[in-house]
């Protein structure tokens, strides 16, 4: 179940989400929510995105992804990211 930040996060971003249909958009995965956001948004969205969702938490779901999931950042987005929680959130 979303918090209801996460859903005003979520509406808030339409722009981001833009291939998911509105009434579904609280349905986003977590993972969907952490790679889009941190692949496509503006580096406001990602401090607002950990306000909502904790950076803890963001960590937490971009390094539990593996295999293919992880290809889908762009590299220097997972290099990037990948610095940063290790340094910052763990």
């Amino acid at each position: 179940m979303r918090t209801p930040e996460v859903k005003k996060f979520i509406d808030d971003h339409q722009e981001l989400f833009w291939y998911t249909p509105a009434p579904k958009s609280e349905k986003v995965t977590d993972e969907l929510l952490v790679e889009t956001t941190l692949n496509h948004g503006t580096w406001e969205d990602v401090h607002e995105l950990f306000k909502v969702f904790g950076e803890k938490n963001t960590a937490n779901v971009f390094f539990s992804m593996t295999g293919r999931k992880k290809l889908n950042y762009y590299p220097e987005i997972h290099n990037y990211f990948d610095l940063y929680f290790k340094k910052y959130a763990l």
